[in-house]
């Protein structure tokens, strides 16, 4: 597939738009009018400079209200189709997209739009140039796909097609399983887009939450094999109308934009393999097209390790913690100042080596979170994915017979590598470590990891998802929006279809939540807390208070609260009181989770418990988290 975007989709000057497109390894671009209009030069010299960057201008957009007008308006429209054409020419753009008129005078008259549209595709047509008919989703009398193919085969003129753009498509409650049925020799051109699922008018969703397919819910993948399907060749574009996007720095834009094609890509070849393995469906005729086929995703099996950048100092306090919270120090790196800390099946790695990446982390963002492990099946393949969807491999220093870790940077500048389990039981990144010896506990604190949240600066968290998504094969959850004292959290978690690796996802909105001042106070994005997976939360409580581990005290009235919204025992009600433990129920599902406190303010640990399948995340108390950890003394002791 040839793969372009619009300029509309990204922030910057014209010239800025084009390089970084470029750069992105796009092959064509659609031109918006208003980056033309605000561009010193002539449109020429945008022409050169795209051919100069290995670039086609693939369309030229938008022409608004041009069919299903009054005689004295139509004349008009030719005088103004005229001018246009005269810039298409000197820009070198072969076709131009016409919206459905969107005017509330609009005729509707699907005849005279049919006339109209061949007259203007006449003199198109004259100068070797193209028309494109879009409808939009909000058009006065032509707002569905369908409508406008009807129109378009109507005027049946060789130099106007249809224009299918997958936001219009699928922001409405209408059938778009005849796209497929389309001629796709017809189809003169595909924008692609994304959007969350928001209760608002769609010309609002459209013009400013358009999203990169990948990052929002529709089923862009599903839109793209339909329209494959019709035997369509052309580009495939992406067309992004969003507030976020209009501020976020150029070059990492095109770079997600490039990722999301290719996610696109890949979903589509999903939906046909898909419909080849059903058996009661008839073989459908082979692509046209080639589309893109990346490294199968490895297979998701865990958090082999979270390695922590530390110096001296913080190693110690941090050891310490880990100590009271029932961790073992299992070993020491055989050639960096690095320990390894377990209990059960977690991991953690406490890195204080001065010649590092992590010390390098560490000088940025304090003691944090640098690196994450996940134990998947095949690491190079991991690796191979993560290469061909953008990702750059990250290769760090290595001793003498010590392992190379396949591993990549992540969209926020910390590492992501992959590991394997062993036939034995071990995990490969354990070879580096002289291990020391003792016996584990009988009965561990926690087991696990369940999950990790990390918060994101503002404007971060769509890439995040469809870093996730693309790379990791990950699949993400509704957006919950969250209330902190001081604003508001918005909380979108991504995992593995297997739930074994599970990332709550947060941006704050306002300067004052915690979440907010985390991201200035520590220069962008971290893991705020990681969540450890107990059997018997009200035993490792009774453990954590003999160790001195600080719990976040939980006011009083939230137990009076959950005694008023759940059916709970009171004996079990006061202990959870007793423990600071909070709770919620989904279904025959129950959660039990309590917090320590903030290690120097960076990252805290949770302890939970899951019982009959609840498979969420406590949301409920989320902003009962944050208000009492927001009060003086919050973690002072261990309320009895």
């Amino acid at each position: 597939m040839r793969r372009s975007i619009a300029t509309v989709s990204l922030s910057g000057t014209l010239p800025e738009k084009l390089e970084a497109i470029a750069a992105a390894r796009f092959d064509g671009v659609e031109i918006f009018e208003p980056d033309l209009t605000g561009f010193p030069g002539r449109p020429r010299d945008i022409r050169d400079m795209a051919a100069d960057l290995g670039l086609t201008i693939e369309l030229f957009q938008p022409f608004r209200n041009a069919e299903g007008v009054d005689r004295a308006g139509f004349e008009r429209v030719l005088r103004r189709l005229d001018r246009k054409l005269d810039l298409m020419e000197e820009l070198g753009a072969p076709l131009m997209l016409v919206c459905s008129n969107v005017e509330p005078d609009a005729i509707d008259d699907d005849g005279l739009a049919a006339e109209q549209l061949w007259t203007m595709a006449e003199r198109a047509g004259a100068r070797g140039l193209r028309l494109g008919y879009e409808a939009l989703a909000w058009g006065t009398h032509v707002s569905t796909f369908d409508h406008a193919w009807r129109i378009v085969e109507r005027a049946d003129h060789p130099h106007l097609g249809l224009i299918l753009d997958s936001f219009h498509t699928l922001a409405l409650p209408h059938d778009w399983s005849g796209v497929a049925e389309l001629p796709g020799e017809r189809i003169f051109f595909v924008q692609l887009a994304d959007a969350p699922r928001l209760d608002m008018a769609t010309l609002m969703l459209s013009r400013h939450h358009r999203c990169l397919p990948g990052q929002g819910e529709r089923d862009v993948g599903g839109f793209t094999d339909a329209v494959l399907r019709s035997g369509y060749t052309g580009p495939l574009s992406l067309e992004i109308f969003n507030d976020a996007l209009r501020s976020a720095p150029t070059r990492q834009t095109a770079k997600d934009a490039m990722r999301s094609l290719l996610h696109v890509e890949e979903q589509a070849r999903r939906v046909e393999e898909a419909r080849r393995a059903d058996a009661a469906s008839h073989r459908p005729a082979p692509r046209r097209v080639e589309l893109f086929d990346p490294p199968a995703p490895a297979r998701l099996d865990g958090v082999a390790f979270v390695e922590f950048a530390v110096n001296h100092a913080t190693q110690a306090a941090l050891a310490a913690d880990l100590l009271r919270l029932g961790f073992q120090r299992l070993g020491r790196h055989r050639s960096k100042d690095v320990d390894l800390y377990g209990m059960g099946d977690i991991r953690f790695v406490l890195n204080a080596e001065a010649h590092s990446t992590a010390h390098s982390y560490y000088l940025l963002h304090g003691a944090s979170v640098c690196a994450i492990a996940y134990e998947v099946d095949d690491p190079l393949r991991a690796v191979g994915r993560a290469e061909a969807f953008g990702c750059h491999r990250f290769e760090g220093r290595v001793g003498p017979n010590e392992l190379s870790l396949p591993g990549i940077r992540a969209v926020g500048g910390e590492l992501v590598y992959f590991t394997r389990r062993r036939a034995d039981g071990s995990i490969d990144f354990e070879t580096d470590f002289r291990l020391e010896g003792g016996d584990a506990p009988t009965t561990p604190t926690a087991h696990r990891i369940d999950h990790i949240a990390q918060v994101l600066p503002e404007g971060a968290l769509d890439s995040a998802v469809l870093f996730h998504r693309a790379v990791l094969d990950m699949e993400p959850e509704p957006v919950v929006t969250l209330a902190d004292p001081f604003g508001l959290v918005r909380s979108r978690a991504i995992s593995d279809r297997r739930r074994r690796v599970r990332f709550p996802l947060n941006i704050a909105s306002g300067r004052n939540t915690g979440a907010a001042r985390s991201v200035s106070t520590y220069l962008g994005a971290g893991v705020h807390h990681i969540a450890l997976e107990t059997a018997d939360l009200f035993a490792a409580a009774e453990r954590l208070r003999a160790n001195g581990v600080e719990i976040l005290a939980i006011p009083a009235n939230y137990y009076d609260d959950l005694a008023a919204r759940f059916d709970v025992d009171d004996d079990l009600l006061a202990t959870m009181a007793r423990l600071n433990i909070l709770y919620d129920r989904q279904g025959d599902g129950e959660f039990f989770q309590l917090y320590t406190r903030p290690f120097e303010g960076r990252f805290f640990f949770e302890l939970v418990e899951r019982r009959g399948g609840y498979d969420q995340y406590g949301a409920a108390n989320a902003p009962i988290r944050m208000a009492a950890s927001s009060q003086p003394g919050a973690f002072d002791t261990l309320v009895g």
